[in-house]
């Protein structure tokens, strides 16, 4: 009886068992229908450099906002269907393993290089052509778990009940100005307050984040690109996309930071800026010139690097400088040197070391963190200086870090070194091309090169000297901005100028403009430096810096001559027979989506002597 009751209780014990993991069986086989398709686990490889992303919209608007490729876009423009799509992704990684650029197929020296040179703008049948290869349907990258995910984009299209326009959000995003770490950091935590299933959301308010854009923004062919900021509340379906993309944004941000005082860490490019006599001399000038305004003053160095201009102001009397260094490297370095020539000034000189000598000291931080690394009373320094001016003044954005360390610690009143700073114009002429020099080279005519670089060059805006021999055009002011007073959205701008032909006893001649070249000076004005003003030129006139000047070169050349000139009636305008008398242009500058770099907009139009006007299609220049 006892074996019988004990088998039983076995059995019924075995079949409870079974039971259990029957239901475990069946729930696992619910999870993995429910969620065996998430890719949460998965990393995906960036198609252009080594960032890894964890879903495929993440990848795609990093590609979109650094790499100037829109995946979506051009599967749209092309009508590339599953297969094509999955080629173009082996295409581009064929060709970034090669150097070599994927839409025009320029091989590049370096991964830095192409990195560089990637553009958005592609020739539609080119590509199309390469993509009918089958070749591209063996995947480039072993286990690329992009070619396996990209496709489900569009299958979650319909369920997305927070629809958006991805071009009306980087206008929002487009120009933050996000320059501390902080900041960034709260975006990432921000944008992953959302519950699993959407519904929650912690957002990220206007106020927080420093949104900044043009007021009469950037016109190509017509279309807006400075529309106002609007406020993330107003959108509260778009609410978890626009914070999607704000932690992409602040992680691309973050990223280019890194990059760019990365990039600064190098001595080449500190021995290249204080070799530049113009440069240095301005400042040394400044300083050492200008007793009234340097003796017993607190000096604030915003991006020391080396610590030269720091030097030049101990050197001149100030009684504290205060060397701020974002780059580790050179932080290090910069205190090195004020060690090494007796001025740095130590936390034991704080303290009361009446034989205390140094006045620098060097602060690893970026401005806007300044803060958390030194006490300073905010309206407390005397004079601001900052070497901070980028190719056509403004590249680099580092400009408003400088007025954010003046709003907030220099005193009313206070100097600001430099105080001004102006954007000039002008056109040049065949000489400021490449045209000359494919023309003779070792008495063979090889011009059909030329006139393919010039036509490249429209497309890109040029770094390099102009001789002002070569201009064609008298100069012309662009932009004017008082650094003392301007606030940090004056930055971007839109300015109009009027460019006269330049002839010297040759007004029955005419010449062709192929383009304008913009450059800058900045002044150490008499407002502040009584003693000794100065000034700091790039001009095609003066003797040459490392700033060189900035190229925009017109898609056809236009051509010009004096008012004087015997224009034909039924000619059009800028043509050998009806030169244009003036030029007139609308330019606009603007920080661009890529963090630290700018968007030129030109609008060219010609005047004939006789008052008929003739104009171009804009061109949008990105300058990174």
């Amino acid at each position: 009886m006892e074996t019988e009751e004990t088998n039983r209780l076995t059995q019924e014990e075995e079949e409870e068992d079974d039971d259990e993991n029957f239901k475990e069986a069946w729930t696992e086989d619910e999870n993995e229908e429910d969620g065996g398709d998430n890719d949460d686990d998965l990393e995906f490889r960036c198609l252009f450099c080594d960032s890894n992303y964890s879903s495929c919209d993440a990848l795609f608007e990093h590609c979109r906002l650094t790499h100037f490729f829109d995946f979506n876009g051009i599967r749209k423009e092309l009508g590339l269907d599953f297969y094509g799509s999955f080629k173009l992704i082996n295409y581009v990684r064929s060709q970034v393993a090669d150097n070599r650029c994927w839409s025009c197929g320029v091989h590049c020296q370096s991964k830095q290089d192409l990195q560089s040179h990637l553009h958005q703008s592609f020739d539609a049948k080119d590509v199309k052509l390469i993509l009918d290869d089958d070749k591209y349907l063996n995947p480039f990258m072993q286990e690329d778990s992009l070619l396996y995910s990209f496709g489900g984009d569009e299958e979650d299209e319909d369920d997305c009940n927070a629809s958006f326009d991805k071009e009306e959000i980087v206008k929002d995003f487009g120009n933050v100005c996000i320059d501390d770490d902080d900041t960034v950091e709260d975006i990432e935590l921000n944008a992953e307050t959302y519950n699993k299933d959407g519904k929650t959301v912690t957002g990220v308010s206007n106020g927080h984040l420093n949104l900044t854009c043009s007021s009469n923004g950037i016109t190509d062919n017509g279309s807006d690109y400075g529309q106002s900021v609007r406020s993330l509340e107003s959108h509260p379906k778009d609410k978890q996309s626009r914070v999607y993309v704000a932690d992409i944004v602040g992680k691309d941000i973050k990223k280019v930071n890194d990059s760019y005082f990365g990039s600064y860490s190098s001595f080449g490019i500190h021995r290249d800026m204080i070799s530049d006599k113009i440069r240095t001399d301005a400042y040394r000038q400044a300083l050492l010139k200008n007793p009234s305004l340097l003796n017993g003053a607190v000096v604030m160095d915003v991006g020391c690097g080396t610590g030269i201009l720091s030097l030049f102001a101990a050197q001149a009397g100030a009684s504290r400088v205060i060397s701020i260094e974002a780059s580790e490297k050179m932080a290090t370095v910069a205190t090195q040197i004020a060690k090494d020539n007796g001025l740095w000034r130590s936390k034991t000189d704080d303290e009361g070391n009446k034989n205390c000598t140094g006045v620098i000291e060097v602060v690893h931080t970026m401005v806007e963190n300044l803060d958390k690394s030194i006490q300073i009373q905010p309206h407390s320094v005397d004079i601001l200086v900052s070497e901070w001016m980028g190719y056509c003044l403004l590249y680099e954005s580092m400009l408003n870090s400088v007025l954010f360390a003046r709003d907030r610690w220099l005193k009313p009143g206070g100097a600001m070194l430099p105080d001004t700073a102006t954007i000039f114009v002008a056109g040049f002429g065949k000489g400021g091309t490449s045209l000359p020099f494919w023309e003779n080279v070792y008495g063979f005519n090889m011009s059909s090169i030329g006139k393919e670089v010039v036509e490249d060059a429209a497309k890109f805006p040029v770094i390099d000297i102009i001789n002002h021999h070569d201009l064609v055009t008298n100069a012309a002011v662009l932009q004017s901005f008082d650094l003392a007073t301007m606030k940090p959205d004056e930055v971007d701008f839109t300015a109009t100028a009027e460019l006269e032909a330049k002839f010297d006893n040759m007004d029955h001649k005419a010449t062709s403009c192929f383009g304008v070249v913009l450059w800058f000076d900045t002044g150490f004005t008499s407002r502040f430096c009584k003693e000794t003003p100065t000034v700091l030129s790039t001009s095609p006139y003066t003797p040459k810096t490392h700033w060189s000047q900035t190229i925009l070169t017109f898609r056809e050349a236009v051509s010009v001559a004096s008012s004087k000139f015997a224009a034909e009636e039924s000619a059009d305008v800028g043509t050998n027979a009806c030169p244009a008398s003036k030029i007139i242009l609308r330019i606009s500058i603007a920080r661009a989506t890529q963090h630290r770099c700018i968007d030129i907009s030109l609008e060219t139009a010609g005047v004939s002597p006789d008052g008929r006007k003739c104009s171009w299609p804009a061109q949008i220049f990105n300058l990174t």
